[in-house]
């Protein structure tokens, strides 16, 4: 695979679709567009043009044409645009033709979005809100990953340069040119105070929730001894039958995680071996093993045991199940109180995971950063904490040094080949 070469791939959905697709991107894209149509359109306006088999000269299709030149165009290459009919026939004859050209072939997953990269059309924070959009399934993952897509972390992180670049400035200033009368001696305290005001923002945002909670779910599991409606519990929050009720204990004996969203929140509700502490034979100690790891793992612990007996985790919620049940045991009268079945307090429950998962996930109206993000700018404020703690300028420079470098890494100005396989990997083909 080489940078230099013209890729092609279908970037819409899979055909049979009203509409297929096909983009070119590369040094040859203007070749291979006017083989297929005799000619290049007018930039940026689309044309009908019929599309012809260079070799066969078989007429294709009839289809919208655009031509996109470098470097002003999505890939930050010359880029072209075919939309065709979306036919699985159609599609494979269109692909065909490109594959037999000279210098053409089919684009690696996530190859268009790594060539948009490295011409500088997006960066790495960009590039990866543009992942999470792609794979969002939740109106909150959507809002969340348009605003890191569309470059609100990218700016944000920008100023923060800018600022860090203005305090470099004043501090080299200060090293090489104090003896001289025309130079203003860049002020300790100046450089001190704007340093801690950056760190400051970016504590603000590392004290967010990460934006891998969209993407993985709020961890919600249901705990107590066998027999206590943890599965029934599930079923009902649910909507359907995922876990197995029987009114034999131990029936649940392995991890059951069932994916939802309640009002564009995204859930994992997760059902676990009922734990007891005698009468388990060595399959169900494995469940019971595993169930309190997930205890561990867990955002929300819903526990329907006996009242105190669950753990004094703040991520605990006492729930008094089975309320319509023979062997229904009530709990104090702060606890909630629910029938599955009937639907008593459901609503109730409902309404306390949204509540208590808002403060777990990332607002979609603000900037959010994944673990990656966060480790640069983490590194970044450390960096900037510690120059209120020095007198030197030369630590000060370091200290800023540092700083811009914590954030270039972030934005992928310093990155490594292995760290962007693995994120444009995930792309689809034709993106």
């Amino acid at each position: 695979m080489s940078a230099g070469d013209t890729i092609f791939a279908l970037s819409s959905g899979q055909p049979p679709a009203a509409i297929g697709i096909i983009r070119i991107s590369g040094p040859k894209a203007s070749n291979a567009l006017q083989a297929l149509s005799g000619s290049l359109p007018e930039a940026r306006r689309p044309r009908l043009a019929k599309l012809t088999d260079p070799v066969s000269k078989q007429l294709l299709d009839t289809a919208l044409v655009l031509w996109f030149p470098g470097p002003n165009s999505a890939s930050g290459e010359d880029l072209a645009e075919i939309h065709c009919h979306g036919g699985r026939a159609v599609v494979r004859a269109l692909e065909s033709a490109l594959d037999n050209m000279d210098g053409l072939r089919q684009a690696e997953p996530g190859e268009f979005t790594r060539r948009a990269f490295t011409h500088g059309r997006m960066d790495l924070a960009e590039a990866e809100g543009l992942s999470d959009l792609l794979f969002a399934e939740t109106e909150l993952q959507r809002r969340s990953a348009i605003q890191t897509a569309g470059g609100a972390l990218s700016r944000k992180v920008e100023d923060w340069q800018s600022a860090i670049l203005r305090l470099s400035a004043l501090v080299e200033a200060e090293l090489d040119f104090s003896d001289e009368d025309d130079v203003t001696p860049a002020q300790l305290e100046v450089v001190q105070s704007s340093a801690v005001g950056v760190a400051t923002e970016m504590k603000d945002i590392l004290d967010r929730p990460r934006a891998e909670k969209l993407r993985e779910g709020v961890r919600v599991v249901l705990g107590g001894p066998p027999n206590s409606g943890k599965s029934t519990l599930l079923n009902a929050l649910v909507e359907r039958e995922a876990a197995i009720v029987s009114a034999i204990a131990g029936t649940t004996r392995d991890v059951i995680e069932v994916p939802i969203a309640i009002k564009g929140i995204p859930f994992l509700f997760i059902d676990t071996a009922g734990i007891r502490d005698e009468g388990a034979e060595e399959i169900e100690r494995i469940g019971i093993d595993r169930a309190r790891a997930q205890f561990d793992a867990a955002d929300i612990i819903l526990w329907l045991g006996p009242e105190g007996e669950g753990s004094d985790s703040p991520k605990l919620i006492e729930i008094a199940s089975r309320q319509d049940h023979p062997e229904y045991q009530p709990k104090s009268s702060t606890v909630l109180s629910v029938s599955p079945l009937a639907g008593a307090g459901m609503n109730e429950l409902v309404a306390l995971l949204v509540e208590r998962a808002k403060e777990i996930v990332p607002r979609g109206d603000e900037i959010s950063v994944n673990k990656r993000q966060a480790d640069h700018l983490a590194e970044a404020q450390v960096s900037l904490g510690q120059i209120p703690e020095v007198q030197d300028y030369l630590i000060i420079a370091e200290q800023l040094r540092l700083a811009r470098a914590a954030l270039d890494a972030l934005t992928g100005r310093a990155s490594t080949e292995d760290m962007l396989d693995g994120l444009f990997g995930k792309f689809c083909i034709g993106k």
